[in-house]
């Protein structure tokens, strides 16, 4: 299935007709699709961004887009939950459903909370369609900084939002992995390894484990325990429980690969969540990506002392 049946397969009403008509190689470098009701229908590829008229053409005159009402999302929304969001109540309070293919869906509406927790979204009127992208090879470069021997480094990949972090970690999963090196992974939204009702869209190696779809921290200790991983992989780390399982899994000499956002070293060491990792020179390998141009591009490559070992000129 192509990316463009994945996702067009999940819309519904006038959203499903409206993407119909996309062109398909234009999916193949989308990275979001925006629909919010009553406003222009927005597509962001890799260097710009456009507007879609009802008939699945791009403009830039957003007075052509095509605009949906809540009656399309609501349409929408019935076929992404198989006609029970009931079934993705835990997904939506975590305000996205992930499709087949590993597409993350991210909604928006009216929040029900309890104990200042979100047990629930209502009146959804936005839906931010992510699309993941598997590029194969964008971490060869990388991959001898981070196994050494057959021992893997810890590492840390960094960038701001969009940029591939997510993208680099997978490939870089899959070389680890196809190195005779067991990698557990942790895949709580479903986006790295493409999970979708137990299949795998995402080649993520031929020793590979996945946890889909739980949170990070009990997966983290989950896998430590049960699957006698060479590393373990997560991806955007940031709270305090999640330092806490890292730091339980360095004290087992378990090696971890994660991703945090960021633009500049400053950002990660001034991070009151990671000062504990960062003042004990946990990590071994910073990894910076270029904020603009090709997903997933490495700008450089940092040792624990964040001495600069490659970067790209």
């Amino acid at each position: 299935m192509s990316v463009k049946d994945e996702i067009v397969s999940s819309f519904g009403g006038k959203i499903g007709k409206t993407a119909e008509g996309i062109d398909e190689r234009t999916f193949e470098e989308a990275e979001e699709i925006r629909i919010r009701a009553g406003r222009p229908s927005v597509i962001k590829l890799r260097d710009k961004i456009k507007y879609i008229t009802s008939t699945g053409q791009l403009v830039v005159d957003d007075k052509k887009a095509f605009y949906p009402e809540i009656k399309d999302i609501s349409s929408t929304l019935e076929i992404l939950s198989g006609y029970s969001l009931y079934a993705f109540s835990e997904e939506v309070k975590k305000g996205f459903i992930t499709i087949c293919g590993g597409h993350r869906i991210g909604i928006a509406g009216r929040t029900i909370t309890e104990n200042e927790n979100v047990v629930d979204i209502r009146h959804i009127n936005s839906l931010n369609i992510r699309i993941s992208h598997e590029i194969k090879g964008c971490a060869d470069t990388l991959l001898p900084y981070v196994v050494n021997n057959r021992s893997v480094m810890n590492t840390i990949i960094i960038s701001p939002p969009g940029c591939g972090k997510t993208t680099l970690l997978r490939d870089l999963i899959r070389l680890i992995s196809n190195k005779a090196l067991n990698v557990s992974v942790v895949d709580e939204r479903s986006e790295i390894c493409g999970s979708f009702r137990g299949e795998y869209r995402n080649d993520c190696g031929k020793n590979t484990d996945i946890l889909d779809g739980c949170p990070k921290t009990i997966g983290m200790k989950m896998l430590l325990r049960s699957m006698a991983p060479d590393c373990i992989a997560v991806d955007e780390i940031g709270e305090d429980r999640d330092i806490d399982a890292i730091e339980e899994i360095l004290n087992c000499g378990v090696a971890v690969i994660c991703t945090v956002h960021g633009k500049t070293i400053k950002d990660v060491l001034n991070r009151t969540q990671l000062n504990r990792l960062t003042e004990i020179k946990a990590f071994d390998r910073y990894i910076f990506l270029h904020n603009k141009g090709k997903t997933g591009r490495i700008a450089e490559v940092l040792d624990g002392n964040l001495k600069v070992l490659w970067r790209d000129e």
